[in-house]
């Protein structure tokens, strides 16, 4: 059977059913933080590169809480120029204009005023790449545009909320040759970086286990105007599954060489009744308010279980409509010790740590600490969500330039959201297994592995 009929067969069934961070290389004179090592061109071992650009000319699609907060960190990298804007209110695009002027910039162009203005900024000849910062249900039509226009274009999470759109963003982005990257801001995440840097170093020995998830208290947030105009309550009145997997499950996919030697195999999904949000609505609204009494689909807590070609299991939770601290439930587990994340940070280390008592991770952060943390922290200081979303920023601005494969490609970004699908489908299905889309097509067998870069040890001549 060929990998198209493969496709489309799933899609069927689908339908009828109802990075020390790993990094990828850098030429040594490209980057303050390149590797050791200079990889011969286009020699990325299955990984997709273009050509450097000495500067990247980017354009905006969305400037609302987040998008806004990326515009002002571009405005701080080096080669990197903002040359486009776009929103649905003008307002907006005039606040932006004016703090790109002020950072020092030239005024960007201004789009404003329809849902389809993003397509003329991605026929500008002067863009490179399209940066989608929409709501959940524009990321594929914004990504497929830019992509067919010749553009790069990345988005904020989800790369998409269904199956069918993330095989058209896989399919396109081969065709055209573009880099198509969903920007998970989490995979930056200090913690999570450094947890990275000691498994790449075999601190934990080989993987067993990982537990992460997104548990969030949004019920204010999604029945008020934060999400304007209130666009995500719609997808918790309409879908039940773990909607939002990512933000937990990317660093845990890199941990595990997920598309880079492994592979997610099957998972199953399953949720409780839904109650949340229509009792917040009516102690808050008040209880005969049309947001108290209408009918919500996604269930409170949602559990899903993961197994990988490798053996690894992954347990994934969505918890969004409950009243919790903020967490991302980070937990991982080798042949050698564990280590987690929320509420403290703790790591137990077979013939290291005391016997049975776990330490405080932050003891090991002088050993472990990741290079590119050691050289952003400063740089990166009052930026979103505690610095880890400039440094994405950079980062993928510093690949483009350099020429390299980008840390996330358009494979991580299409396994990490169809999670979100993949689950719906389990739970209509009475928490049935169902195998998981290979969107690489065999290709995750032989896709090297990313470094770790500027880690010494880990840092290996990547030809």
């Amino acid at each position: 059977m060929s990998d198209r009929l493969d496709r489309r067969d799933f899609l069927r069934a689908a339908t009828a059913a109802g990075v020390g961070l790993a990094l990828g290389p850098t030429p040594a004179d490209a980057s303050p933080l390149a590797t050791a090592a200079s990889p011969l061109p286009n020699d990325f071992g299955g990984l997709y590169a273009d050509a450097p650009m000495d500067v990247v000319r980017i354009g905006f699609v969305g400037l609302g809480h987040q998008g806004s907060s990326h515009v002002e960190n571009f405005t701080k990298i080096d080669g990197a120029k903002i040359v486009a804007l776009c929103d649905l209110e003008a307002d907006r695009v005039a606040k932006m204009q004016d703090l790109v002027v002020k950072a020092g910039g030239a005024k960007p162009a201004g789009y404003s005023g329809g849902p389809n203005e993003f397509r003329k900024l991605v026929e500008r000849n002067d863009v490179d790449l399209v940066y989608n910062v929409t709501p959940w249900e524009w990321h594929a039509p914004v990504m497929l545009a830019a992509l067919r226009a010749g553009k790069h274009a990345v988005t904020e999470v989800p790369m998409a909320p269904t199956l069918e759109e993330l095989w058209a963003l896989v399919e396109t982005a081969e065709k055209t040759k573009r880099h198509c990257i969903m920007m998970e801001n989490c995979t930056y995440d200090r913690t999570e970086m450094m947890i990275l840097n000691m498994v790449r170093q075999g601190v934990f020995g080989e993987l067993l286990h990982a537990e992460c998830g997104y548990l969030h208290d949004l019920r204010q947030l999604k029945l008020t105007d934060y999400y304007h105009p209130r666009w995500r309550i719609e997808h918790s009145a309409k879908r039940n599954g773990d909607l939002y997997p990512t933000h937990g499950l990317g660093p845990v996919a890199q941990w595990m060489d997920i598309n880079r030697g492994n592979q997610f195999d099957h998972l199953v999904s399953m949720a409780t009744k839904e109650a949340g949000l229509n009792l917040w609505a009516a102690e808050h609204i008040g209880p005969d308010s049309p947001e108290a009494k209408r009918a919500y689909k996604l269930g409170d807590v949602v559990n899903t279980l993961l197994r990988t070609k490798n053996g690894q299991t992954i347990r994934v939770t969505h918890s969004t409509d409950s009243p919790r601290p903020y967490s991302r439930d980070i937990s991982l587990q080798g042949t050698k010790g564990i280590v987690h994340k929320y509420p403290l940070e703790q790591i137990y280390i077979e013939g290291r740590s005391k016997n049975d008592q776990w330490e405080d991770l932050r003891g090991w952060r002088e050993q472990f600490e990741h290079p590119i943390w050691k050289a952003l922290e400063e740089k990166s200081r009052g930026a979103g969500h505690g610095g880890m979303d400039f440094i994405e920023d950079f980062r993928l601005v510093d690949c483009l330039r350099a020429g390299v494969p980008t840390d996330m490609d358009v494979y991580d970004g299409a396994a990490w959201s169809a999670v979100a699908p993949m689950s719906e489908r389990s739970i209509a299905q009475r928490s049935r297994s169902v195998d998981f889309p290979d969107f690489t097509r065999g290709a995750w067998k032989t896709r090297r592995p990313l470094a770790v870069v500027g880690s010494g040890p880990a840092v290996q001549d990547e030809r």
